[in-house]
């Protein structure tokens, strides 16, 4: 039996929860505050995580960044704060999905089945091949790591998926909307600033280590793509 960890101190909301990722073959296990569902995580080890942001003890952000350094599981946050700095800052540190309060029950079950579909969809096509390697840069998929000339970048795991997601298809340029369906597996309810605010992190921290023969390049009012400077190759 897999399991899916519903973290949320509102009792209301982790009944109907409860009920719909049971109609989805899943059991789920519930955590009342941030310090239950870390040990549940790590007890239970869940094929996803519906999280909450406002939680005792330890908020969900918290809770996200501390599975984030363990596992690369599916995390949704459920929140009552929409603004877009909460959400960017969610995804910044490693949630694959956020959903804001008061919400459909069917709209979660919907994201989860996604992420879930993006996850298994990504085990079978990466198999062997889960190392890219261009010029002085590395992209590991099976530890979620990211190197330039054999220094660890410290990348969260939404920032390896789209180095993974450009470096993999060189100099194909990727709008917008094209990078929240690859990297959210279907149409995220966000806007192009989720993506030009991960971009703009994911590139002050690649431009750490020189990179010459390559680059994330801006196509103005289209989107980004990975280019190689042959020569410099």
């Amino acid at each position: 039996m897999q399991y899916i960890l519903i973290a949320d101190d509102n009792k209301d909301i982790t009944d109907i929860l409860s009920v719909y990722v049971k109609k989805e073959g899943y059991e789920p296990i519930i955590a009342k505050d941030g310090v239950m569902a870390e040990d549940m995580f790590f007890k239970y080890e869940p094929a996803a995580v519906l999280l909450d942001v406002m939680m005792p003890f330890k908020d969900g952000y918290e809770v996200c960044k501390s599975i984030r350094q363990k596992s690369a599981v599916p995390i949704i946050l459920i929140t009552a704060r929409g603004e877009d700095y909460d959400k960017i800052m969610g995804l910044d540190i490693g949630a694959d999905d956020y959903v804001v309060k008061p919400f459909s029950p069917s709209e979660v079950m919907a994201r989860l089945r996604a992420v879930l579909r993006r996850i298994n969809r990504d085990e079978v096509s990466v198999g062997s091949d889960s190392v890219l390697r261009i010029n002085n840069m590395e992209v590991n998929l099976d530890e979620y790591s990211f190197m330039i000339d054999g220094k660890k970048i410290p990348l969260t795991k939404k920032e390896v998926e789209t180095m993974w997601t450009l470096a993999g298809n060189p100099n194909k340029v990727f709008t917008r909307d094209n990078l929240l369906d690859s990297l959210w597996g279907y149409d995220y309810y966000g806007d192009s600033r989720t993506v030009d605010s991960h971009i703009k992190r994911l590139r002050a921290k690649i431009d750490s280590v020189e990179h010459p023969a390559w680059s994330i390049k801006t196509i103005w009012g289209v989107g980004y793509k990975f280019a190689i400077n042959e020569e410099d190759m």
